[in-house]
């Protein structure tokens, strides 16, 4: 069976594509930098680009994954259309609710851009009488290749410190990229989950401080967490934004360690079998 994925080059989408795989699936993956050479059997590329016109030729597609920003995903309703699609899941995010009253003009975008991507996803499916199923994930770590830990990971090893706002004990639940890709794949096989959102959080609750001092440790380091206060902050912040890597960093991201960002998967867990791992860091989760 065809399941076309869409961003398929992103940390998620290489491990939806393995899992589909695994579960004799054929993925066609699309994207806008197919990997050169072979990219394992049983996988179909097909490169994009911003214009879908004319559409590219692919075989009729009836369960689609979209795991690149939910956003971008009305473009491309004409080829889910062409293609005959019948369900669609897509990957959203619980920033939608925790980016959303953030005095920060560019995380108040990003939860307006999720909310338009989920709204636009619904009118579109109803319409065509195609089922929908979005699920939102907490924080996304693994295979060395998210944007959260991996930035503390790549800080720790640079400075051999870390800094931290106040006592840091707001509580996370990083879920590992598998874990997702496990529940997109669910999100395509089981019927009852049709036209539903769902909540993706990992497996165990902690401090933000104690996530950070697991990083330490899987780098082979000892804790050294600094407490600043906030107007340290704005001056670090100022600073590192002279590094391009750092450029996003945003003193709400410091304050929010304070805050507990925790979300129930229960739903998740009942109906698609979501059963994630705890947050154990290993050397294959640690960026390059």
């Amino acid at each position: 069976m065809n399941t076309g994925v869409l961003g398929a080059n992103s940390l998620v989408g290489a491990c939806v594509i393995e899992r589909l795989r695994k579960d004799g699936r054929r993925p066609v993956a699309f994207s806008r930098h197919p990997p050169d050479g072979s990219a394992g059997a049983g996988v179909t590329w097909v490169r994009i680009s911003d214009s879908i016109s004319p559409l590219p030729e692919i075989p009729p597609i009836k369960d689609w994954l979209c795991v690149a920003p939910i956003w971008v995903l009305p473009q491309y309703f004409p080829v889910l259309e062409a293609c005959g699609a019948g369900r669609v899941g897509a990957l959203s995010s619980t920033s939608i609710l925790v980016k959303r009253g953030s005095s920060n003009p560019g995380e108040r975008d990003i939860a307006d851009r999720l909310a338009q991507g989920e709204q636009a996803l619904r009118v579109w499916a109803e319409a065509h009488g195609v089922e929908w199923v979005i699920l939102r994930p907490t924080l996304i770590y693994g295979c060395g290749r998210d944007k959260n830990l991996t930035e503390i990971i790549r800080f720790v090893r640079r400075w051999g410190f870390f800094p931290l706002l106040g006592q840091a004990g707001g509580l996370r639940q990083p879920v590992h990229a598998e874990d997702v890709a496990v529940a997109c794949v669910s999100a395509l096989t089981l019927s009852a989950v049709a036209n539903r959102t769902y909540t993706l959080s990992g497996g165990e609750t902690l401090p933000y401080r104690e996530m950070v001092c697991r990083v330490f440790a899987v780098v082979g380091k000892v804790p050294r967490l600094v407490t600043i206060p906030r107007w340290m902050f704005q001056v670090a912040v100022a600073a590192v934004h002279l590094v391009p890597r750092y450029r996003h960093w945003t003193v709400e991201m410091a304050e929010r360690m304070n805050r507990d960002l925790v979300f129930d998967h229960t739903d998740a867990a009942r109906d698609l079998g979501f059963s994630p791992r705890s947050f154990v860091l290993s050397h294959e989760d640690l960026p390059v």
